[in-house]
């Protein structure tokens, strides 16, 4: 249990969870890498119901994502995912050791559109 500003929280304190790297794999699924250092499955298409994600179900806008401040935004920051929803919608990712050495690199949005 915890207090934050007036508040007691049953929890205890967590660190602000942030994006560090994604990358596309395949239609609406993208891995994406956490300052926690885990790299998760997550697989945007159950957000299509929602109305404001309808425009991820063009393959294009959701290769054009960029990360601004630790959270993956598309359309120039008009959608976006709080990175705490983001890990609760993804899944846990062994990924084999150069896969995981690669998602470590520096990897820029326009390396990143030459990948696939």
């Amino acid at each position: 249990m915890f207090e934050f500003q007036g508040r007691v929280y049953a929890s205890k304190p967590t660190g602000l969870l942030k994006v560090m790297n994604a990358t596309v794999v395949d239609d609406l699924c993208m891995l994406v890498m956490f300052n926690t250092g885990e790299t998760r499955l997550f697989d945007a298409s159950e957000l299509l119901s929602c109305e404001v994600f309808e425009p991820l179900a063009d393959r294009a806008v959701f290769e054009s994502f960029s990360i601004d401040h630790g959270v993956i935004t598309w359309n120039d920051g008009a959608i976006d995912i709080a990175p705490e929803g983001l890990y609760r919608r993804s899944f846990e990712y062994a990924a084999p050791p150069q896969a995981a050495s690669d998602m470590r690199g520096t990897l820029t949005k326009t390396s990143l559109k030459s990948l696939g």
